[in-house]
């Protein structure tokens, strides 16, 4: 049981806006140096100023506590910001991102539904970055519809790049040497950052260069040695036969990020400053982070030979993508206001294999009667955005403040998807009366182009009433247009049964449009009861745009071979808004030594967007359920207890369910579908988290800092309300220990993640019908577990200088 003194620690030492600050030395009246809490300054709101100050739910963490608490990712920032849940699911799948348990979807890969905005610097983007030669991050928690527009519904997340110094010449270099307890080699991460001024206080350039290599520790043992000849499912009791049919490939979720940077800031005189940056990033991943232990049908006779840390694909799943992005950051004194103009442009490329046998034996085709069938997919995207943000920001000394500003987004895409059946041609021709094969068996090929333009005005006028109570109120006036196509071919059908021929391909492109308009508002006042204790309540709101799937429509009647196609109901979904009411408190104590932070939230979610597949032919498409809410309350503080020790915690919870019936959830015929009151899934109910830093001097001048944390999490449900096969995740904890040795100029951490090695499935991936009563259910391989990553001890080094 708690002692009420460690639980009092616990509840006192959470974190959102200042919870992860270093400690600085600061003189009190007295003129003695007391330590106190550094606070980091942030410009979440378009205005600097420092967190305790702002009347919202943000939490930032600067480059020093990443760095202490070996923050290398989104995934990890999450463990320390209450409300928000990051499932770290690999790098080929990405992290799927849910604030206040705002999802509908599974709480596998479909579960990030696009809820939270993500931002280098001032331009939106979608990218789960290696966080280096990052200033700070900031998470605003709850919708910023007005300034932040689309796809905010849950809240932002925002990478602010350190700005190229004008005044100096600096070179970091830094390294990382790691180890888990299960891979068979050593991973590592290594670069530098090097800034110097071009000309003295008025043009700079900052370079950096970042390489990542994690060697994975999930084995692919059960991989076919030859497409259409190997028998994926051998006679398991006869060791040769695995052997001959089979191959292993070890450590076959590892990922190699190359992450690069190239600022040029001018800082001509002393109202304008303008910065011209280039962001990339290449992530070459070998597979998914999943294991089926404990996920295959009994009858299935790999159900008793698979390991802990084995998944049971039947072709590997490499995926490399690549982001571009090129901004211009302009910002000008003009004396009554701040103008800024940023503009972004970007790109994004993904080529990836994965395998999809399992579905096209659950579709029940005949596939499964080829003795050696298996199939795969490749897919390939390309992303291209164009972005424009300008605004004004007032900065008289009045009593209102206000800002204005235009926002335009245009983004195209251009996505195909090729499956291949190798070997069943011929079998289909020797078998099932096929007239001809094709050489490449290109079973099913997709292609989907999209063009979405938004536009928007929005501001927001603050009122000082008197020297306690700030009132201020937001709106957003937006419209947007999807234009959308798509077409789909079974090029290995129409060959073998049509009369096509060997390499015929017939795309019918079919065009959908949807376009709508709407307006946001927002409603915030702050009272100041003292110089260091806030409270505020909010009303916000935020969107996310419809749009159209792009589906070819069903004919009627369907005819008698394999199709894809839309139903009606199918064809387009809606905008969904989300509106948040909250009530927080912002306070410093005992000069700066302790602050407390608090959020009491409840956001009502309208039309919520989900993913599902269609009736014909299982394709992916997104969907309207009802309406649903989430309520909770979420803490964050941090604390100086000595000379030598700091803490800091947070503690989140969050109820979150449908509040409508939601029929067709699941199901097109609308049974078992979502009940008024179900719980949504993919983030827990409770979230803890806590801190401990201790710090002295050694041999003389140097400091050794140990750093110890705790993140922990209740459990999680993988669908609404468990229905349709739903399962619950049982809740877990982590602990990271970390001893860093500074000096002058220098600094080597050894540390070691997840501590007492827990072992705990994050997220599923489909469910388990696909084992129980899917056709060919004893060698279905589709259900299975991310996992969280094993124990891992590593050191790391850092070393600064000037030149």
């Amino acid at each position: 049981m708690l002692k009420p003194k460690l639980l009092s620690l616990a509840i006192a030492t959470a974190l959102p806006g200042s919870i992860m600050l270093s400690a600085t030395a600061q003189a009190d009246e007295a003129g003695v140096k007391e330590k106190s809490l550094e606070v980091i300054q942030i410009t979440a709101t378009r205005r600097s100023g420092s967190v305790q100050e702002a009347p919202l739910n943000i939490t930032a963490l600067d480059a020093d506590v990443m760095k202490d608490q070996n923050i290398g990712e989104l995934a990890d920032v999450a463990r320390w910001v209450p409300g928000l849940t990051v499932t770290d699911q690999g790098g080929r799948s990405g992290s799927p991102i849910i604030v206040r348990g705002l999802n509908t979807n599974s709480s596998g890969p479909s579960s990030d539904g696009g809820t939270v905005a993500t931002y280098i610097n001032e331009i939106p983007v979608s990218l789960d970055m290696r966080l280096t030669d990052v200033e700070r991050v900031e998470v605003l928690i709850g919708p910023q519809g007005t300034l932040y527009g689309a796809g905010t519904l849950g809240g932002a997340i925002r990478y602010m790049l350190k700005a190229p110094e004008l005044d100096i010449t600096t070179v970091q270099l830094y390294g990382d040497l790691f180890q888990n307890s299960e891979s068979d080699s050593v991973g590592g991460e290594g670069g530098f950052v090097f800034n110097t001024p071009i000309i003295e206080d008025e043009l700079a350039l900052r370079a950096s260069l970042n390489q990542y290599e994690d060697p994975g520790f999930i084995d692919y043992n059960y991989v076919v040695r030859e497409g259409g000849a190997s028998l994926a499912d051998p006679d398991w009791s006869n060791q040769s036969a695995v052997d001959n049919n089979l191959k292993r490939v070890a450590d076959a979720n590892g990922e190699t990020t190359t992450t690069g940077r190239i600022s040029v800031r001018w800082k001509p005189n002393d109202w304008f400053d303008g910065t011209l940056n280039y962001f990339y990033q290449k992530q070459e991943s070998e597979g998914r982070s999943i294991v089926h232990y404990q996920a295959l049908n009994p009858a299935n006779g790999l159900n008793d030979r698979i390991g802990k840390y084995e998944s049971a694909y039947r072709y590997e799943e490499p995926r490399d993508k690549e982001d571009d992005l090129l901004s211009l950051e302009l910002k000008a004194d003009l004396g009554f206001a701040e103008l800024v103009s940023a503009s972004g442009w970007s790109s994004f490329e993904a080529d990836g294999q994965r395998d999809q046998t399992d579905l096209l034996i659950r579709l029940d085709y005949g596939y499964e009667e080829f003795p050696s069938f298996s199939a795969f997919t490749r897919e390939e995207e390309e992303e291209d955005t164009f972005t424009q943000e300008i605004r004004l920001v007032s900065q008289s000394d009045s009593a209102w403040n206000w800002i204005v500003g235009g926002f335009y987004n245009k983004f195209e895409s251009d996505a195909s998807s090729k499956e291949f059946t190798p070997g069943f041609g011929e079998f289909a021709v020797a078998n099932f009366g096929g007239e001809q094969t094709r050489p490449d068996n290109l079973e099913y090929f997709s292609v989907d182009r999209s063009e979405i333009t938004e536009q928007a005005l929005f501001g927001e006028v603050g009122y000082q009433v008197n020297d306690k109570l700030t009132i201020t109120v937001g709106a957003r006036f937006y419209e947007y247009e999807v234009k959308a196509e798509s077409a789909v071919d079974f090029p290995l059908a129409n060959t073998l049964f049509s009369g096509a021929g060997p390499s015929d391909i017939t795309l019918d492109f079919e065009q959908n449009n949807a376009e709508d308009d709407g307006n946001l508002f927002k409603f915030n006042a702050n009272y100041q009861f003292t110089d260091s204790v806030m409270a505020y309540i909010t009303a916000s709101e935020g969107f996310r745009i419809g749009g159209s799937n792009g589906l070819a429509p069903c004919p009627d009647p369907l005819p008698d071979k394999q199709i894809g196609c839309g139903m009606p109901d199918e064809m387009l979904y809606t905008a969904d808004t989300t509106t948040n009411y909250e009530l927080g408190l912002k306070s410093t104590w005992l000069k700066n030594r302790l602050h407390f932070n608090a959020a009491i939230f409840n956001v009502d979610w309208e039309d919520a967007q989900i993913a599902g597949a269609t009736v014909v032919g299982q394709i992916p498409y997104t969907s309207n359920a009802g309406t649903a809410n989430a309520k909770g309350v979420e803490i964050s503080t941090r604390a100086i207890l000595s000379d030598s020790i700091s803490a800091y915690a947070t503690y989140a919870y969050t109820k979150a369910e449908l509040t409508s019936d939601a029929p067709y959830l699941f199901n097109a015929d609308g049974t078992d579908g979502g009940k008024d009151g179900d719980r949504l899934p993919g983030s827990p109910e409770h979230q803890f988290s806590l801190g401990v830093n201790y710090e002295m001097e050694v041999l003389g001048d140097k400091t050794l800092d140990i750093n110890y944390g705790l993140t922990a999490q209740s459990d999680i449900i993988s669908k609404v309300g468990l229905r349709d096969s739903g399962e619950t995740l049982s809740g877990y904890g982590i602990s990271n220990l970390s001893a860093k040795l500074t000096g002058d100029m220098w600094s080597a951490t050894l540390y070691v993640n997840n501590l007492f090695n827990k072992y705990a499935f994050t997220s599923v991936r489909r469910d388990v019908r696909d084992i129980t009563t899917a056709n060919g259910a004893e060698i279905q391989r589709n259900y299975g577990h991310y996992l969280n990553k094993p124990l891992t001890v590593g050191i790391k080094f850092d070393y600064q200088f000037e030149l």
